[in-house]
């Protein structure tokens, strides 16, 4: 049976976002210093061949383990749900052929159409609520595992639901003091995890963790 996974950066005090990184200053990375922050965050996934050449943003890059981790991350994904936040901000962003290449859930209350980039990315909006968006991933999935994208509130909410079966966590030697909290607003018993790896280097400890 498919997985249903998280792969995000975090601080080392908890943080998926600086305080500043919203939609509305996304063209100031200079506002409360929110750009210089992220890119400290995901300095490493920066240096990564399989990042750079994806994304069709440079030739060239690291490879090695972690560069292979990330590969094997985005490849492994027949679907994705992220919120109407994180999709604001990747539309302005990303290149005409978005990273996916693979369905992708859009929680929102707004209607559209399905939006149909090259390469294989179709991002659908759906406002049915948490639990049907992931019987929607797996229908779309096509047995492939499916990732919960972010922000943190879509993870939190997915966390509640007992949903997430795996956690691959980069934790980066940064704090930032305030912003978006990864483990907050929780409900429920909390969903219990063991440590399955830990990958070490200067930038990033990268850690994955499965369901006890």
């Amino acid at each position: 049976m498919s997985k249903v996974f998280v792969n995000i950066g975090l601080s080392l005090d908890g943080y998926m976002a600086p305080d500043g990184m919203s939609i509305e200053h996304w063209d100031h990375p200079e506002y409360k210093d929110w750009g210089a922050k992220w890119g400290a965050l995901m300095s490493w996934i920066l240096k990564q061949q399989y990042f750079r050449e994806h994304l069709l943003f440079a030739k060239g890059g690291e490879t090695g383990p972690v560069n292979d981790m990330l590969r094997s991350t985005m490849e492994r994904a027949g679907a994705y749900i992220m919120g109407k936040r994180m999709f604001d901000a990747g539309e302005r962003s990303w290149p005409e052929e978005a990273p996916f290449h693979a369905p992708v859930l859009v929680l929102t209350h707004q209607q559209r159409e399905p939006w149909v980039r090259p390469g294989g990315t179709t991002f659908h909006f759906f406002n049915h609520g948490t639990a049907k968006a992931l019987e929607q991933a797996r229908a779309l999935a096509g047995g492939r595992d499916i990732r919960i994208s972010g922000g943190a509130d879509v993870i939190q909410q997915y966390l509640s639901l007992d949903a997430i079966d795996e956690l691959e966590i980069a934790l980066a030697p940064v704090i930032f003091g305030s912003g978006r909290r990864l483990f907050e607003h929780l409900h429920g018993p909390a969903p219990q995890f063991r440590i399955d790896k830990a990958l070490h280097t200067p930038d990033a400890t990268h850690l994955r963790y499965v369901r006890g």
